[in-house]
């Protein structure tokens, strides 16, 4: 048995590229007393990542050079030293992009694969769930009946979001980046308008989708698309800033324009808060609970993109960077 890894090799300016990681294998560890030895099942990439890979502050540690980097996992207890966990627990917490990890079961928590499939514990009822709920709940606030927009709506967040909102009697519109996408959300996740953002006037179709204005934007995008849905928010609306995407590969020469018409948000009494979702414990183990009724209801769909290594992660990442994964991406390591 050998441990492949993922290192850092470099820090990348602009686009991420295949030169910034190394793949690298070493012996299986040996679980310490008291801790546990880690099967990885499937491990999560994400946009916020792109941010650890800087070498600046921020609300989590950089990424450093020559280490494996860090995501979200499920893993399977293979071998315990005195552990927290038992042998055959599956259990999710932050993890490495590599095949094996010890750890002595500080931050992770153990699923029931009965209760939902192992992959969606870093998706709809792990990170990008709970951040649909507090995003909505604890920071915008969204009530039954409103009118509600999410960029980006196809990812791993935003289709939550959009859900969230139609299972609260709300008008919900999104925008996303290719045809499939924007037919999957009106077709597959019931949302009552979205459009192409990479065809579209952005301007004119962000207010044909929202015909009564918006209360509630969640962000994920920014540059444009935050522009244009400033121009049609309603008075005392609320804007939950998650991330914004299409600046995270930027560099000072080609930043995308925007938001310049700020002056809207005071005009309309416009509330404007970013957030970070494990801020908020409490609302993240209540979706637990929502999301999985919802989903052995029917109220909850998902879209997985799934890639099969952790070789083929630095490629799914820049995937998810570039738009061009669809739904959740996640990275199968093993079975279960």
């Amino acid at each position: 048995m050998s441990n492949k890894q993922i290192l850092l090799s470099s820090r990348p300016n602009g686009w991420v590229t295949a030169d910034n990681f190394k793949l690298a294998e070493a012996a299986v560890p040996e679980p310490a007393m008291g801790e546990v030895l880690l099967e990885t099942i499937y491990m999560s990439v994400d946009p916020y990542m792109r941010g650890r890979m800087n070498d600046v502050k921020s609300y989590v540690p950089p990424f450093q050079i020559g280490e494996p980097l860090q995501a979200g996992i499920v893993g399977k207890v293979i071998a315990s030293n005195g552990g927290k966990f038992p042998v055959g627990t599956y259990v999710t917490g932050m993890g490495l992009w590599a095949n094996y990890m010890t750890t002595n079961g500080e931050g992770f928590q153990p699923v029931d694969p009965d209760l939902a499939p192992l992959s969606y514990y870093l998706g709809i009822l792990g990170m990008p769930g709970m951040t649909a709920y507090v995003g909505l709940k604890g920071v915008a606030g969204l009530k039954d009946g409103e009118q509600l927009f999410v960029s980006a709506a196809s990812g791993a967040v935003g289709q939550v979001v959009g859900q969230i909102g139609k299972n609260m009697g709300c008008h919900v519109a999104g925008s996303a980046g290719t045809d499939d996408k924007v037919a999957y959300l009106k077709e597959e996740l019931g949302f009552d308008a979205a459009f192409n953002y990479k065809k579209d006037d952005v301007y004119k179709a962000v207010r044909d989708s929202n015909p009564k204005g918006i209360d509630v934007y969640f962000e994920n995008v920014g540059g444009p698309v935050l522009e244009a849905v400033i121009n049609n928010l309603n008075f005392n609306s609320r804007v939950a800033l998650c991330g914004m995407i299409s600046l995270y590969n930027a560099t000072l020469d080609d930043m995308p324009p925007g938001p310049r018409n700020l002056a809207v948000l005071v005009g309309r009494s416009v509330k404007m808060q970013g957030f970070i979702v494990f801020n908020y414990p409490e609302l993240c183990k209540e979706w637990i609970g929502v999301g999985a009724g919802w989903l052995k209801e029917g109220k909850l769909k998902y879209r997985e993109s799934v890639a099969e290594g952790v070789e083929n992660a630095p490629q799914a990442f820049m995937d998810v960077l570039k738009g061009n994964n669809f739904g959740k991406q996640v990275v199968r390591l093993s079975d279960a």
